[in-house]
């Protein structure tokens, strides 16, 4: 990519974040791969009450204005800078859906999020969010956002939709406290770039130069060898785990003072323990990467991939396994740095990634400290679709391997997964023994935490 410049003109080049560069290692161009068409998030809210087109027109422009990455080009290439540029229209498609019973309404939007999540969104297409707008009716409506990945985290989204509907409300007159100055992307790469000679990064790179030495990713055998130059494509398996083991897993996590997500990276962890017969394991997982508070409502690329190794030789139960992950967990947390520079310090733990016939599988729960449910900002209620139950051969794209999501609904009582694959490396029976095999794996542990784990 080019930037043209006039000698009337001067484009600021602004210093890239780690995660900015560490998405460049990957580039692949225009046509795919972090920057391509298909590296998109697409996130909805069902909106009840009756939604102005000209002033959320209005409202998707001052959004673009309030937070520069919507705005920015990343420039790749020997230089490596990203710049913003004046603020334009972001667009918004309405389409009508008329004919939908009120209790089919929640799968009808759920489809429309799969219908968008097949789309091509380049990004250098400004402005990097554009939004959909499904009416069931008057004062029912699916509001749906896509956003480039390379502009955007899934908590950014979480952060945009706040800001808009502030936004919304305002122009339509009502008196909420005016939302704060954003703190924009700029500032966290200047920060980013400025915090690398830092003693207190010194000390977490020398924590992961010793805590990732001998390590590597638990690799997934894949059902189709890289060199077969498979056309490249994403899919989502979505399943249900059943309110008893999300209970189970809950109640562990209370009594071990242990996250849910950690519970559960237990019993992933001791999962692939069976699978391989190994006890040293090391999963990927992603942090915020948002270690500053003043960072927490900044809109940008944020996230950062963690290996979480963990010594499961000697443990007896699951209880053991959990007590093991919560400490490897505390410990990476707090030594947080951008993947890239852990690499650096321990290239040998991706070996994983490079494999003809491997890849890596990350683990994630969603944990977002901010969700909208049936919360009203002004004259509009907006819930997020969080249950995501249509499985999909075509969607955004991940990188390389796979990604399981959990995410515990508070309402239903279960959890709602997803493995998203690469369909040029697995098949799609593959993919749902996997799941099948991992739910197994719950039932034997956080249903029966205390009974002695299967020798390997």
């Amino acid at each position: 990519m080019t930037t043209m410049e006039t000698p009337q003109t001067v484009v600021e080049r602004i210093p890239l974040s780690f995660n900015q560069e560490f998405l460049c290692l990957f580039d692949k161009g225009d046509g795919e791969g972090p920057f391509g068409p298909t590296y998109n998030i697409v996130c909805g809210w069902r909106v009840h009450g009756a939604v102005d087109l000209v002033v959320l027109q209005d409202a998707l422009s001052d959004l673009v204005v309030r937070h520069e990455s919507l705005r920015t080009v990343v420039v790749r290439g020997d230089e490596q800078y990203q710049t913003v540029q004046p603020p334009t229209p972001a667009r918004l498609i309405v389409q009508d859906l008329p004919g939908v019973p009120p209790e089919q309404r929640d799968r009808r939007a759920e489809e429309l999020l799969i219908e968008l999540e097949t789309g091509l969104y380049t990004a250098t297409d400004l402005p990097l969010i554009r939004a959909v707008l499904g009416r069931f009716s008057d004062d029912d409506a699916v509001l749906v956002l896509v956003a480039h990945h390379s502009a955007v985290d899934e908590w950014s989204m979480k952060v945009v939709i706040r800001d808009l509907a502030a936004l919304y409300a305002a122009r339509k007159g009502f008196d909420l406290p005016d939302l704060p100055e954003a703190t924009q992307y700029r500032e966290y790469a200047a920060w980013d770039q400025e915090r690398a000679g830092s003693a207190e990064m010194q000390k977490a790179r020398d924590y992961w130069r010793a805590k990732a030495r001998g390590a590597q990713i638990v690799p997934m055998r894949t059902d189709h060898l890289r060199s077969e130059g498979l056309p490249k494509g994403t899919a989502a398996y979505r399943f249900l785990i059943e309110p008893e083991l999300t209970t189970a897993t809950l109640e562990v996590a209370r009594t071990m003072r242990s996250s849910p997500f950690m519970v559960l990276l237990a019993a992933y962890q001791t999962f692939l323990r069976e699978r391989t017969g190994a006890t040293d394991i090391t999963v990927t997982a992603f942090t915020s990467g948002r270690g500053q508070a003043r960072f927490q409502q900044t809109v940008g690329s944020f996230f950062n991939l963690v290996p979480l190794r963990v010594d499961l030789a000697g443990c007896a139960t699951f209880r053991d396994v959990v007590t093991r992950t919560r400490s490897s967990c505390l410990e990476a947390y707090s030594h947080d740095i951008p993947f890239g520079q852990l690499v650096a310090e321990a290239p040998e733990i991706a070996g994983s990634f490079q494999g003809d016939d491997t890849c890596v599988f990350t683990f994630q729960v969603f944990q977002f400290p901010f969700l909208l449910d049936h919360e009203a900002i002004g004259d509009l209620e907006y819930t997020d679709i969080r249950r995501r139950l249509i499985s999909q051969p075509e969607t955004t794209d991940i990188p390389d391997g796979g990604l399981w999501t959990l995410d515990i609904d508070p309402v239903a009582g279960d959890m709602v997964g997803s493995l998203w694959f690469n369909t040029n490396l697995f098949d799609e029976g593959s993919i749902h023994a996997l799941v099948e095999d991992f739910r197994d794996m719950l039932r034997t542990t956080v249903a029966a935490p205390d009974t002695p784990l299967k020798p390997v």
